[in-house]
């Protein structure tokens, strides 16, 4: 189930583990939507919900989504493990860390993480 949390200054639209997959940028307009409607600053969408090419970088699918919610000033993050797709990839692992140290987009090993994050963050 979709949620909407305050957490610190942010408010985090928590999509639901099920539901449409995040499969090409278009689908980013969706999620985009919600976050809208819920007057959220903040997406957290659940690995369970990214396309099966998402984390492959060759097809841009996710570099292209980061920069739509870049551009349009929401900040996103993935939730889930992703350890079997970095070990596999160093261009993954260094797209991660790289991705990590703004306040933009973030990968986020659970909701947990996430929250401590943003409760110590600063509003964006």
């Amino acid at each position: 189930m979709t949620q909407l949390l305050e957490i610190g200054t942010a408010r985090v639209l928590k999509c639901a583990n099920d539901g449409p997959l995040l499969k090409v940028p278009g689908d980013a307009n969706d999620f985009l939507g919600d976050a809208w409607a819920h007057e959220a600053t903040v997406v957290a969408i659940p690995v369970e919900r990214l396309g099966p090419d998402f984390l492959d970088l060759s097809t841009r699918i996710a570099g292209d989504v980061f920069q739509k919610f870049v551009n349009y000033r929401m900040r996103l993050a993935i939730v889930g493990d992703i350890g079997a797709r970095l070990e596999g990839s160093k261009a993954l692992t260094d797209f991660v860390r790289e991705t990590n140290k703004g306040n933009s987009i973030w990968f986020v090993p659970d909701f947990e993480t996430l929250s401590a994050r943003l409760a110590s963050a600063p509003a964006a």
